[in-house]
């Protein structure tokens, strides 16, 4: 049943919002423009309500925000004007109890009566959080489909706009590594290959995302794709951040060394030889059997991958 407040139903007063990709509002149907909200700080106004949906925002924040050291002592009064412009537009014939509402020396906007995107967004990302991986991956994948345009597309100079879109992007980058996660235990290789590269491309310092990536390659049974975005992951860690990929990354590129080997018959035997002198080096322990079933000694893997170095620059 329809919900009545007053003489109006619910549905009557609510609104849809857009704030993927370029600004719209909608009210019965009718689309709503920035001129219909008065302009573009009215339009400012109301993009700072809704990226704090359901949470009231003081009039000194927001002036701080659009105005900041230019505010003077007309200020709130300009504030409160544009406001009440929101309100008409927003709310017709229903100025005191339609989503906009006055709350501690502020404003909110009414979740009950907003359809908003960001909103179905991230309701979306705490559904699959807490789902199967059947039933998370078509979550995520709705809500990365809804999110492919950028966050406030209207307002790309604004620095308050750009700090909304760098926390976003990371809810968003968290979601696509959590697909390409969820679309591996569903065994779908080539979609969490698609989904992490696209994580790597939106973060290529998130070395969660270059696991995934290899792991996904690894999957797909295509080595040699992996090791070389394993290559680009240590450049870009090494030259950004001065670091080594992680032991869980190193720990696929080894996988992934042992899969392209096992097609290459030379590639194996200096792989087992490499293995060999690595864990002699450094003084762990072979596996039971381990040399006698290499069929190696120190000398001779040595002499295995001395012969392969020199083949190799001599290629080269």
């Amino acid at each position: 049943m329809e919900k009545i407040v007053g003489n109006t139903p619910e549905s009557s007063k609510a609104i849809s919002v857009r704030l993927f990709g370029m600004f719209e509002v909608r009210r019965n149907g009718a689309s709503l423009s920035a001129v219909d909200m008065g302009g573009c700080k009215p339009r400012h106004i109301f993009e700072i309500l809704l990226l704090n949906l359901g949470s009231p925002v003081s009039k000194s924040r927001i002036i701080d925000i659009l105005w900041g050291s230019s505010a003077g002592g007309g200020t709130v009064a300009t504030l409160e004007s544009y406001v009440s412009g929101i309100r008409r537009a927003i709310q017709p014939g229903n100025t005191k109890d339609g989503p906009l509402r006055t709350a501690n020396g502020g404003y909110l906007l009414d979740p009950q009566l907003v359809d908003l995107d960001l909103s179905k967004f991230r309701q979306l990302i705490r559904n699959a959080a807490q789902a199967s991986p059947e039933e998370a991956y078509p979550l995520l994948t709705e809500a990365l489909d809804l999110s492919a345009d950028p966050l406030l597309g209207s307002e790309l100079a604004a620095d308050w706009a750009d700090e909304a879109r760098t926390r976003h992007l990371a809810d968003r980058v968290a979601a696509q590594i959590h697909a390409a996660e969820t679309a591996a235990l569903l065994n779908r290789p080539t979609e969490s290959v698609r989904m992490a590269r696209a994580a790597v491309a939106s973060d290529p310092l998130n070395e969660r995302a270059w696991t995934v990536l290899v792991t996904a390659y690894e999957l797909a049974g295509l080595p040699a794709e992996g090791l070389s975005a394993y290559a680009r992951c240590r450049r870009i860690f090494d030259r950004d951040l001065g670091c080594a990929p992680g032991p869980a990354l190193q720990a696929a590129h080894l996988r992934l060394l042992r899969q392209h080997a096992e097609a290459d018959v030379e590639l194996s035997e200096v792989m087992a030889a490499l293995l060999y002198l690595g864990e002699t080096l450094s003084g762990r322990r072979q596996p039971a059997g381990f040399a006698a079933e290499a069929g190696l000694t120190r000398e001779h893997a040595g002499r295995i991958v001395d012969s392969f170095l020199q083949r190799a620059r001599a290629a080269v």
